[in-house]
């Protein structure tokens, strides 16, 4: 590489394709180009769906996963790992095999349970399958509260769901607050000894298309850079709230959020989160 190139760290992304373009991989793609680093989209599903909900969901041979991923890493070296949409148990065997050869790489793992409009897209075997294959070898987990308790039967609360995660291997869990019933948004990021830290952000009107692949995406990305995991997850709040803040709309359904505002020249805005 020539010594004058800048160094521009290269996330390895697994995610289904959008024809919206609202959430999966293009999702990965404008969050973590904006965030200055180059994504390489690996495939696990084809979706049929709009802005209002999930119409099919065709998952990838994994085969073609594998095949996807092991050509680009004999050829990219990998800062990180972010992990959406997989689809079917074949897909998460694969993606063990894959992470095998990305060992010592961290990997974000946000474990989709339903689309935004509410159909399912995991079921208990394909949850079962995240649990004991990819969420040990999850640096950072970013469940929203009912994938939590999904990825956590019977746990009294989020913090003790937090708890059984953890002890499930994963180095950091970082439980989003957007559908629970509060005045504000309060996210909770928990590690081997228990909370880190809590931040509240102001809860924006409205249904976003796209809010936990582009969370998800910004933490990786923020890895990839070298961060702290504290210190990528809260840049990535504060550039997920940002884009959200700023979403659009483009058709009748959920607005998508605009990651590109910082890719554009806009910035993110300085109000950092409220830490409790």
């Amino acid at each position: 590489m020539n010594r004058l190139e800048p160094h521009i760290p290269a996330v390895l992304c697994f995610a289904g394709l959008d024809p919206t373009g609202g959430a999966g991989l293009q999702a990965d793609i404008e969050t973590i180009v904006s965030m200055g680093g180059h994504p390489l989209p690996i495939a696990t599903s084809l979706t049929a769906q709009d802005t209002h909900d999930v119409r099919a969901l065709m998952p990838i041979d994994p085969r073609h996963v594998i095949a996807q991923a092991r050509t680009v890493l004999a050829d990219v070296p990998v800062a990180a790992v972010k992990i959406g949409l997989l689809g079917s148990v074949g897909i998460v065997d694969a993606l063990q095999e894959i992470l095998t050869d990305c060992d010592g790489v961290p990997v974000v793992l946000d474990p989709i349970h339903r689309a935004g409009g509410g159909t399912p897209l995991a079921s208990d075997e394909l949850t079962s399958a995240v649990l004991s294959q990819l969420v040990p070898r999850t640096t950072v987990l970013t469940p929203n509260t009912r994938e939590a308790r999904r990825l956590a039967p019977g746990a009294a609360t989020l913090a003790n769901a937090a708890e059984r995660l953890l002890s499930s291997g994963c180095g950091y869990v970082l439980v989003t607050g957007a559908d629970e019933a509060t005045p504000g948004v309060v996210n909770r990021f928990y590690g081997r000894r228990g909370l880190v830290e809590s931040f509240e952000w102001p809860r924006i009107e409205g249904v976003f298309h796209g809010s936990g692949c582009t969370l998800a995406a910004a933490v990786a990305a923020g890895l990839a850079r070298g961060a702290t995991p504290r210190a990528a997850v809260i840049e990535a709040q504060q550039f997920t709230h940002d884009a959200i803040a700023n979403g659009y709309r483009i058709g009748a359904g959920q607005r998508v959020p605009d990651r590109l505002r910082r890719a554009r020249g806009h910035g993110i805005a300085p109000r950092r989160a409220g830490s409790r």
